[in-house]
């Protein structure tokens, strides 16, 4: 999340030493939004505002088109996103996340609201299909990094099918500062450029509905990006 772009990070050597890189380092980070978050619980409320904010004008309730029926939480941790963001706003959350420490924390930590998350589904998102049409709207945030770019491609593909009618996707993730890709040996993922997201995002047939930028977030952090999909 700490914007380390003057480092020069190695690259990968491999397809599998990056995805098995990135499964040891959140096995060892602590089941806490501080441990979801990298230390940097207290930007928490910011964004989960500005989530609330970019999202809500898109749904039926907010005098869009999108019903509130279901939601999925992609890279979901413990269930941060799911419980301040989707719960209020949706009757029934699933979440995929690949660390099951993660999401046997989930419905503690979630609390009495729990009972609407329906799925709990352990799976890297390499490796996940959505039920084609099941999801109003399909939640990604500072988790697509953990992608290479063709599984990125591929990924957005899948989430396109997995859409309900009138369905839409929210990509949130940080932005590099320039037009490389960084890559971060440390959890293993990498920052890619606003464009190169936007390619991406092309490449698998998306169309672009809305970007903005998140406002509010410390100096020296990455800039994050919210995109809306269908």
């Amino acid at each position: 999340m700490a914007d380390g772009s003057d480092s020069e990070e190695p690259w990968p050597d491999n397809e599998e030493k990056f995805y098995n890189d990135a499964k040891e380092y959140w096995s060892s980070i602590n089941p806490t939004v501080d441990g979801m978050l990298g230390g940097f619980e207290k930007i928490s409320p910011t964004d989960i505002n500005g989530s609330k904010a970019f999202l809500r004008p898109f749904l039926k309730v907010g005098k869009g088109t999108t019903n509130n029926h279901r939601a999925l939480d992609c890279g979901s941790g413990i269930g941060r996103i799911t419980k301040r963001l989707l719960l209020p706003m949706f009757d029934t959350v699933d979440m995929v996340e690949q660390c099951q420490k993660f999401l046997d924390s989930a419905r503690g930590f979630i609390g009495e609201q729990s009972s609407r998350v329906d799925q709990l589904i352990c799976s890297g998102l390499q490796d996940f299909t959505p039920e084609e049409g099941r999801y109003d709207v399909i939640w990604s945030q500072w988790v697509l990094g953990h992608l290479t770019d063709e599984h990125l491609v591929n990924f957005f593909k899948r989430c396109k099918k997995g859409l309900a009618p009138n369905g839409i996707m929210i990509v949130k993730d940080n932005v590099s500062g320039s037009s490389e890709t960084q890559f971060d040996d440390i959890d293993s993922s990498f920052t890619r450029s606003k464009d190169s997201y936007v390619r991406a995002m092309m490449n698998a047939g998306m169309t672009i509905l809305k970007e903005e930028k998140q406002k509010g977030f410390p100096k020296g952090l990455y800039s994050v990006w919210m995109f809306a999909l269908k």
